[in-house]
């Protein structure tokens, strides 16, 4: 007799694999973590077959978990493609939502790729800027979502999640021991005034190694290794690297990622949305 396999145990699965750990995908989920755990293990006796490696200290998928995650991301698109399809409402229209070029990766991709299951018809812009232009452009209603990089948080903001600002380079790069240090940051940037001043007290020398308004000019000066920058925590592309802690260079301050959402960005569409930059971002 053919088995079926369970979808919300496949959800479960693939949310571990993704986000390293029982404990992210339970609040990924909205899960309990034993929930989580007991989903995991019926997948795994419905199977036959062991998919989680529990001897390695963090989540390590076994060679049959790391075939089944391929063929489990795949049926979940389907799934989720079906219901939206065949059971919601066709909502159509645009959204706009205005972010830091600094904080696109890695969580917008999964917020853009479930979006559009879940609304099909619902065209998603993203505009890119700075926080203090991106204020006037939301204080204009020119986005229905603004995510912001700040100190603190306005009235009718809503704080995400708060991570450290660290020091980053290219990997496997020198440019950190340089002496004065050699800095790349956005003229515009609203971490540069911190990271200087950071230096000035730690009594370190620097300099400007680039003077740009453009983010991917800052990127390629610091992965070329003439210079290093401050980003929050996990926000970082691959080819930068974070610098060790034990480089002498200061600690920074601590930034809260927020999320402010214009007056007519209401109704199921919008909410989906919120929800989504909500789950993505408090993952971080």
């Amino acid at each position: 007799m053919p088995r079926n396999l369970d979808m919300t145990a496949l959800r479960s699965f693939v949310a571990v694999a993704e986000t390293g750990g029982v404990t992210k995908a339970s609040g990924f989920l909205n899960l309990t973590q034993s929930a989580v755990s007991m989903q995991l293990k019926r997948l795994e006796e419905n199977m036959g077959i062991s998919l989680i490696d529990r001897s390695a200290r963090s989540v390590a998928l076994t060679s049959a978990g790391e075939q089944l995650l391929s063929y489990a991301r795949r049926m979940l698109d389907l799934n989720d493609e079906v219901i939206a399809r065949m059971t919601g409402t066709s909502y159509e229209g645009e959204i706009i939502v205005g972010l830091p070029h600094d904080i696109v990766h890695p969580a917008i991709p999964p917020v853009l790729q479930r979006f559009a299951v879940d609304f099909p018809r619902v065209r998603v812009q993203l505009k890119s800027s700075h926080t203090r232009r991106l204020k006037q452009m939301f204080a204009r209603g020119e986005c229905d979502f603004i995510l912001t990089t700040e100190d603190g948080v306005e009235t009718g903001g809503e704080t995400l999640v708060e991570l450290p600002l660290v020091w980053f380079g290219a990997p496997g790069g020198s440019a950190w021991r340089a002496r004065p240090l050699r800095l790349a940051f956005c003229s515009n940037c609203i971490f540069r005034a911190g990271a200087q001043r950071a230096l000035d007290e730690a009594g370190i020398d620097w300099e400007m190694s680039v003077e740009s308004d453009s983010d991917p000019a800052i990127e390629a000066t610091v992965s070329a290794d003439l210079g290093v920058t401050a980003m929050i925590e996990g926000t970082a592309p691959q080819f930068m690297e974070q610098i060790p802690h034990n480089s002498g260079l200061p600690d920074l301050k601590r930034q809260k990622i927020n999320l402010y959402a214009g007056e007519l960005a209401q109704g199921e569409v919008a909410e989906g949305m919120a929800a989504l930059l909500r789950q993505q971002y408090r993952l971080l």
